[in-house]
């Protein structure tokens, strides 16, 4: 029973995680989809769903299975994306650090750039010093690669070569975000005349690099594949809702941002300690994540018009 209950506990984790830091995808695919036909609309919405869910979020822990237990090969990976052969596990348990140590240094960097670089509601009141101190961030994310870099060596070469190639995935899909900001700017703003069709391929692309952060958070919760397919779609289906829905409702809530940021954050660290072989319980990362957004939620709740105003 507290087996159950603690595979409970990890899908939803996972599904509100996905949901929440989803958040600016959502944001995106509503202000593109008003500039769509009501056919690339529903198109979009529906046959969409499928591509997100079963392509983009089946494909990338399969990649990332089969990048750090190459000894599974190709078709073994693949097969390990839904298997629950005691084998495959090991297999994978054993390339873990690797994995943990990639992906904790990507969710560590996407933390530190949002507290220093990116434009944000100040949740706290460190936030704002932090964003003024803008510049540091390239010599704060370089030191501490340098510093788990120097002790993963001390330990496994493989871990410490983990590390760089979560900071390289962290500046390959910033660019492509940063890309793909410019490109929905000019979309919007009638600089550029695309076809429904492309502005189709743009979002699926758009999703497809905001669905890295989340299948790689996901591992903090996680090494079972069917688990993260599982709660991973479920966000994904909440956040297509979502786009569909009251976009203008979500976005009042404007401190959901912040609590997604601290359970990035929490991630990071989670999965790095992990990956230097310090064993984290299974329900610790879904109960900090329940904690960390369900605080910011009452704290965006609280700021409300309707609520400040009776306050």
């Amino acid at each position: 029973m507290p087996e159950i209950f603690s595979l409970i506990l990890i899908v939803l984790g996972l599904t509100l995680f996905e949901t929440i830091s989803s958040i600016d995808n959502a944001v995106i695919n509503a202000e593109v989809l008003r500039t769509m036909s009501a056919k690339a609309r529903k198109w979009f919405l529906w046959w969409g769903i499928l591509f997100a869910v079963f392509i983009v979020r089946g494909l990338l822990p399969w990649m990332i299975i089969w990048g750090t237990t190459p000894s599974l090969g190709f078709w073994g990976s693949l097969t390990a994306t839904f298997s629950a052969d005691p084998m495959v596990a090991q297999a994978i348990e054993q390339s873990a650090p690797i994995l943990l140590m990639g992906g904790g240094v990507f969710l560590l960097f996407l933390f530190f750039h949002w507290l220093f670089m990116e434009p944000k509601i100040y949740g706290l009141h460190a936030e704002k010093f932090f964003h003024r101190q803008g510049v540091w961030f390239y010599a704060v994310v370089s030191v501490i690669l340098a510093v788990l870099v120097w002790y993963a060596l001390k330990r496994d070469q493989f871990i410490a070569f983990g590390a760089v190639i979560g900071s390289t995935a962290f500046f390959i899909t910033h660019g492509f975000k940063q890309n793909a900001e410019k490109a929905e700017h000019e979309m919007l703003h009638g600089k550029g005349s695309l076809s429904d069709v492309s502005k189709i391929l743009y979002l699926e692309v758009i999703d497809t690099t905001f669905s890295i952060d989340g299948v790689l958070g996901a591992f903090a919760f996680t090494l079972s594949i069917p688990l993260i397919l599982l709660g991973n779609g479920l966000g994904a289906i909440m956040v297509r809702q979502i786009t569909v829905g009251n976009i203008e409702r979500v976005k009042k809530y404007k401190y959901l941002k912040n609590g997604a940021m601290y359970s990035v954050l929490a991630m990071g660290t989670v999965m790095v300690v992990d990956a230097f072989g310090v064993h984290v319980p299974n329900y610790l990362m879904p109960v900090i994540t329940f904690a960390v957004l369900g605080f910011f939620f009452y704290k965006s709740w609280k700021d409300l018009p309707e609520n400040s105003s009776s306050a």
